[in-house]
């Protein structure tokens, strides 16, 4: 069985799109609307992916799946800050949407990749004993 590359997993994909989205939205912003909502914005979207690679370098599952929870996490960061930024006016309604929908999106992707790993470490145990 050979291992899908990492460039190729579907949520590692859909959270370099939402980091490189949330940049050039965030870029744009005045500096006080930068240091403080866009800067949380994106380091918890870039820790998202940056989080899916580290857990996929890793060799042991546990330490696989733990990076996979800190993905998480930052996801849920990224949750939060997302409508700061619309009641503080640095976004749009329609750009607002577009980036609570693409959290939405990769959150039970992201749950399911966790479960699989989970799934695939029992099935490694099963097969031990």
């Amino acid at each position: 069985m050979s291992v899908q590359p990492l460039e190729e997993i579907e949520i590692y994909i859909l959270a370099e799109a939402i980091a490189d989205k949330w940049w050039k939205i965030t870029s744009c912003w005045k500096p006080f609307a930068q240091d403080t909502v866009g800067e949380q914005l994106v380091r918890a979207v870039d820790s998202i992916g940056a989080n899916i690679a580290e857990s996929y370098g890793r060799y042991h599952n546990d330490e696989k799946i733990n990076h996979l929870y800190y993905a998480r996490g930052s996801l849920y960061e990224a949750k939060f800050f997302t409508p700061r930024a619309k009641q503080r006016e640095f976004v749009t309604e329609d750009e607002f949407n577009e980036m609570i929908g693409d959290l939405q999106m990769l959150a039970p992707k992201l749950n399911a990749y966790i479960k699989s790993k989970k799934a695939h470490k029992t099935n490694t145990l099963l097969l031990i004993h």
